[in-house]
């Protein structure tokens, strides 16, 4: 049994303890058996499980007041018993974040009662083929062109891409250079000049795809926000999101040390648990000791977001490279652990070290954080 002791800390309210217990009970009986075969059929299943059961009312919010804390619980809990049922929430949050935040009376009416009951599937769609991880660099055009603007591009590794009902989609209006220069967009797959160009195939298998878009005219009252303002936008979206991905991965964490524990116990070498072994005693101590540092720092990014916090950003960047690096090498020890089994395909620890490496790229590598923690930490010591 996972340790659940972390909620008695002091960045939980009443509320999230009750979550946590309504969001683990479901996932006993609901996530035991999850057919992946057809993976766009299982994430869509899922998306209308969790919209039934309730849980995906916390993806979005009408007063653009969303619950950092009860969005990593969630995501937590969800990662440690399937990978692919927290792809599916984690999507329609992220893939709704702008409209929650930034959205208009009539937008937020529109997309959020589908998308918090599990009646629409959402993307977040902000990577281009060249630009990667340098937003700010995006190519792709929206050109202004009377009662709605034409869309030019491709955007690539789009999450429920190819399944998703709506995108948040960024591109280059030219208000200036770089980064002032993105506005953000919704955008229906019906659209004409819009095409999945291709589906992509990971080690983990999730919807994925690029997008092109050519002469693909989205009317003015789909724009998010103000021209120009959709940099601000993707990075304030990102900032309360990026720590639900740190969630994830300390959920996969979570399950490996559980797994690694489950198998020390109950293997024995020459007679004796391999527990007994002190060097497998030193695996599950760093473990343990890693499990809850991440812990720390990604209740600690929620908690000041849920604070009142503007930005979060050092407090996320931070909560998600160690989080994601660690829940690697949790992983990698559990695997080594199992011995043999441990690579055998279809098993726990396998499928896991097959998840957790995507979170140490999307939503901003390991190393982009390290660039982001490092300035914020320069910006501290000048006093800006």
């Amino acid at each position: 049994m996972s340790d659940k002791t972390f909620l008695q800390w002091p960045f939980f309210e009443g509320k999230h303890r009750v979550l946590s217990e309504e969001q683990e009970n479901w996932a006993d009986a609901h996530l035991a058996d999850v057919d992946h075969t057809d993976t766009d059929a299982a994430c869509r299943h899922l998306v209308t499980a969790l919209g039934e059961a309730g849980f995906l009312q916390h993806s979005g919010a009408p007063d653009g007041r969303l619950d950092v804390r009860s969005l990593c619980l969630i995501r937590e809990t969800l990662a440690r018993h399937d990978g692919l049922a927290d792809f599916a929430f984690a999507m329609q949050g992220l893939g709704t974040g702008a409209i929650s935040l930034f959205g208009t009376d009539d937008q937020k009416a529109e997309w959020l009662p589908k998308t918090r009951s599990g009646k629409a599937i959402s993307a977040f769609a902000l990577t281009e083929p060249q630009s990667g991880s340098d937003v700010a660099n995006s190519t792709m055009t929206a050109t202004d062109d009377g009662d709605a603007y034409v869309l030019d591009g491709e955007k690539t590794w789009i999450s429920n891409g190819g399944i998703a009902d709506v995108y948040t989609l960024f591109a280059r209006t030219g208000e200036a250079p770089g980064a002032k220069g993105l506005s953000a967009f919704i955008v229906t797959p019906d659209l004409p000049g819009f095409e999945i160009a291709e589906r992509l195939e990971t080690i983990a298998p999730h919807p994925l795809a690029t997008l092109r878009f050519t002469g693909c005219r989205v009317p003015k009252e789909n724009l998010i926000g103000t021209p120009g303002s959709g940099f601000r936008i993707a990075m304030s979206v990102l900032d309360i999101f990026r720590s639900t991905v740190a969630a994830a991965a300390l959920g996969f964490a979570r399950r490996a040390l559980d797994e690694a524990l489950s198998r020390v116990i109950t293997r024995e070498i020459q007679g004796a648990p391999l527990f007994d072994l002190q060097l497998v005693q030193g695996h599950i101590a760093d473990m343990a000791l890693d499990v809850d540092a991440a812990a720390l720092l990604v209740y600690r990014a929620a908690w000041t977001k849920d604070s009142g916090a503007p930005r979060v950003t050092r407090e996320a960047a931070m909560a998600k490279l160690f989080a994601t690096d660690q829940a690697q090498q949790i992983i990698d020890k559990a695997v080594q652990l199992h011995g043999g089994d441990g690579v055998r395909s279809g098993t726990t620890v396998e499928k896991l070290y097959r998840e957790i490496r995507a979170l140490r790229i999307y939503e901003g590598a390991s190393d982009v954080q390290k660039i982001i923690i490092a300035r914020q930490a320069l910006g501290a010591f000048q006093g800006d």
